[in-house]
């Protein structure tokens, strides 16, 4: 979703129980082949919407791109990525989850697509550092006229506060 596309954003927060997993697949190009119920639920649109759909239909503004870019680039190199995401529902609410998101291999071990488990996410470490630094970082991306540049200062700040604590995205991210 473009920067200057204007969604409706409610202001609410849609929350799912600490035993529940939001649970999703896609090909290889981000399209949605399986959304669980979970997912159906908190993200508002009719199964029937969803599959098949970019799974950027529930990309929250909010979230830097920056982000997913660093998500894209790890999975395309075959590894396991965690992160903290902030999803858009249908109605403009708005839903965050701890994402674990895995390439999906063919019995050949090709990247065949990618599945993602959602959990609620640790309120204190999404409070007093997910939302701080993704303000910043979004603002580092909207700082730019042109988006793609944007996107790499952003991930340029990121890689610099990694390098700076002297860990990668993984260590950084189990640390909190």
């Amino acid at each position: 979703m473009a920067n200057s596309e204007k969604v409706f954003l409610s202001g609410r927060e849609r929350t799912f129980g600490e035993d529940e997993i939001i649970v999703s697949k896609t090909d290889m190009k981000g399209r949605i082949t399986y959304a669980n119920p979970v997912f159906i639920n908190l993200a508002g649109f009719p199964e029937t919407d969803l599959i098949n759909a970019p799974h950027s239909l529930v990309r929250h503004p909010d979230m830097p791109r920056c982000v997913f870019k660093l998500l894209w680039d790890t999975l395309l190199a075959g590894r396991e990525i965690f992160a903290y995401v902030v999803n858009r529902s249908m109605n403009g609410d708005h839903y965050w989850v701890f994402a674990h998101v895995t390439p999906s291999r063919d019995p050949s071990g090709n990247i065949v697509g990618f599945h993602s488990n959602r959990r609620v996410p640790n309120r204190r470490v999404l409070d007093g550092v997910i939302s701080p630094l993704y303000a910043q970082l979004l603002t580092e991306e909207n700082r730019h006229a042109n988006a793609k540049e944007g996107m790499n200062a952003a991930f340029d700040m990121m890689v610099g506060l990694l390098k700076s604590k002297g860990v990668g995205y993984d260590e950084f991210i189990f640390s909190l």
